[in-house]
């Protein structure tokens, strides 16, 4: 049985020496290594060991009690929450490491959260029972308030290999056909553990256990009941067509690109080809990874994760064999601007080595206005690692300027947009209505044209070409979102159109509707959850008021207030050392991306940021007579259009 299990903790729980462990006992490392040691087995890139801190999620590949795990460390420290939302996305179950000293901390409820919104099935494993101040009691309590109710304690089962009858009727409980079984035909083991690995794959219960995996401590039994209690059915689809999903770009030692993939359904073998989209990318090689090395395979089939060399069209949540691209969760909310000595590093060097590296992390989304490169950034720290990293692979110096809140744009109302490609012996026509569509739902496509008038392998080019990159908005230049495109009507010629051609008319026509239409500017809104003593909840409450924040009623626990709620970003973001100040060092904040919605200063930023819309992607189109391309300004475009122009 194949399984691919992950591992995830907030920073400093001891995530890093539970997979040593976990890696050891299944004699997958000759030696346990250690964060303070700087030998830790999956933490191989000098900097997570000169930091002490993972930051790329790690693979190893090792057999367990007859079943193949693929094991995934993730990083713990939020600024590479994307990191670890990738490879979330891949796990058939997760291990969640909560120190028993600290408890349930901010990052915890957000790494809950994000399993939760992709149904991942999780075991919680108690850290540090041997600190002082270590409460597994207290600790339980607050995943039970804070995660959720329905925890299973096998702490008992875990140490002496027995199910006591606490657990017992613990599990009945959950399961109205196993208390009736208990009434009347008594306990049964082996029905009692098949009815427990169900219910932990539907998520109805959440097993804990406790150690120090520091000294091993409690490793052998949670090991052993997290074999017995997981199961996958990636044995019954090896027969099915070949469907996968990318999770992780990565570059090797010699620069060489790896596309990491887990096969969903089906096999993949070498010499076979994947059809994605209008390409068919042939396998030349398939790679397991155990750590920095890797084994070769001949094949790769349902519930494995494999490497493939080179595989240039692929990225990070694409999906191959079914429709769509997963749109990942965590989303940055601040961008920074790259400062570097033009002069010794022309601008179109430092823009192919940071494509190297949004390869590798596409929420970085590298953009160039007028000779400044920006980049999209979740902290401070994230910043820190991408200059050594660009010191490192390039030899590059380079510093970044202060983070600012990452806008983005939508229509307040529908607009045609008209593109037109017509150079000498090229053609293309594109007319798109734009309009609003629901918020978070990103760019979507959709068209109305019929294969009669234009053929359906065009049409398919033209969502291509809407889809494939991050479209500017006129008002600031911020990502475009929250817009429905669809093709109204398109025009080819039989001879000289090319598919370069629609990439061109498409990105004329979303930039000419941008220009004709009523943009929004939209802010990030920030989720937060604090807790701070409950005589400063005044204070608190003032501060929150003032920046507008959307508040929910305060709860009490102890001498603690806790407050729940929504704030502008820009405005909550400046306010987080105000609060470590008011609550003497003694507060916690948790604080995500909620959601975009418009801004309360629009014009002030707008206005602020002074940007020439007619500067970057051009709304003009190119037409052609008496044998010569001629530029039609974006305000004439549609009277020179060979379509009928008109509202949708």
């Amino acid at each position: 049985m194949k399984k691919t299990i992950g591992i995830l903790a907030h920073v400093d729980a001891g995530k890093t020496t539970f997979s040593e462990q976990t890696l050891y006992h299944a004699r997958a490392i000759r030696s346990v290594g250690r964060v303070d040691h700087q030998d830790a087995f999956l933490d191989a890139h000098p900097i997570e060991r000169q930091r002490g801190i993972t930051i790329f999620s790690g693979l190893a590949c090792f057999e367990m009690n007859e079943d193949t795990w693929y094991w995934l460390d993730t990083p713990g420290h939020v600024d590479f929450s994307t990191e670890m939302e990738r490879a979330v996305s891949v796990m058939d179950y997760a291990i969640l490491v909560i120190s028993c000293a600290e408890g349930v901390q901010s990052h915890t409820e957000t790494v809950w959260q994000l399993l939760e919104s992709y149904g991942v099935p999780v075991f919680v494993f108690l850290n540090k029972i041997d600190r002082e101040g270590a409460d597994p009691e207290r600790v339980i309590g607050e995943i039970r308030h804070r995660l959720n109710p329905d925890v299973l304690d096998l702490r008992n089962w875990q140490e002496t290999g027995d199910m006591d009858e606490t657990l017992q009727e613990a599990v009945a409980a959950l399961d109205e056909e196993l208390l009736d079984r208990l009434f009347t035909e008594g306990f049964d083991e082996k029905i009692w553990t098949d009815t427990m690995r169900s219910l932990i794959g539907q998520r109805r219960c959440f097993p804990v256990m406790a150690g120090a995996a520091l000294e091993g401590r409690g490793m052998v039994g949670c090991l052993r009941l997290i074999s017995l209690l997981t199961e996958t059915d990636y044995h019954r689809k090896t027969e099915d067509a070949f469907s996968a999903r990318v999770y992780q770009v990565r570059h090797d030692a010699q620069g060489q690109r790896l596309c990491f993939m887990k096969v969903l359904s089906g096999c993949l073998r070498v010499k076979d080809e994947i059809i994605y989209g209008e390409e068919s990318l042939k396998i030349n090689e398939l790679r397991i990874y155990h750590g920095e090395k890797f084994r070769p395979a001949d094949m790769a089939q349902a519930g494995d994760i494999v490497a493939i060399p080179g595989m240039e069209g692929l990225r990070p949540g694409q999906w191959i064999g079914r429709e769509g691209r997963e749109v990942f969760r965590t989303d940055p909310m601040m961008e920074a601007e790259l400062l570097y000595d033009q002069k010794q590093v022309p601008a179109f060097r430092m823009m192919q080595a940071l494509r190297w590296l949004e390869d590798e992390e596409p929420s970085l989304a590298v953009s160039e206005r007028e000779g400044r490169i920006s980049i999209h950034v979740m902290g401070k720290i994230q910043l820190e690692i991408w200059k050594q990293l660009i010191k490192e692979r390039f030899g590059y110096d380079v510093d970044f300027g202060s983070c600012r809140v990452l806008y983005k744009e939508t229509l307040a109302e529908p607009v045609l947009g008209v593109g037109h490609y017509e150079p000498l012996r090229h053609y293309a026509e594109a007319h798109l209505w734009l309009r609003p569509g629901q918020r978070g739902s990103g760019v979507k496509f959709e068209s109305r044209v019929h294969v009669d008038d234009l053929t359906l392998n065009w049409q398919r080019l033209i969502r291509t070409h809407v889809l494939e990159k991050a479209h500017k908005g006129v008002l600031m230049g911020a990502p475009l979102t929250d817009v429905v495109i669809e093709l109204v009507q398109g025009r080819a010629h039989l001879k000289h159109t090319e598919g370069g051609d629609f990439r061109q008319a498409v990105y004329r026509a979303i930039r000419n509707g941008l220009m004709h239409g009523k943009s929004q500017l939209l802010e990030p809104i920030c989720g937060f959850v604090l807790r701070a003593p409950a005589d400063t909840y005044g204070a608190l409450a003032g501060a929150l008021s003032r920046m507008k924040a959307e508040v929910e009623p305060p709860e009490y626990e102890q001498d603690s207030v806790i407050l729940r709620g929504e704030a502008a970003y820009a405005l909550f973001a400046p306010w987080q050392e105000d609060f470590l100040r008011q609550t003497h060092g003694r507060g916690s904040l948790r604080l995500w991306m909620s959601r975009y919605a418009s801004c309360h200063n629009e014009a002030e930023i707008v206005e602020a940021a002074a940007y020439n819309p007619l500067a970057d992607d051009t709304p003009d189109s190119v037409f052609c007579a008496k044998g010569a391309g001629f530029t039609v300004p974006w305000d004439e475009v549609r009277n020179y259009a060979h379509l009928p122009v008109k509202d949708w």
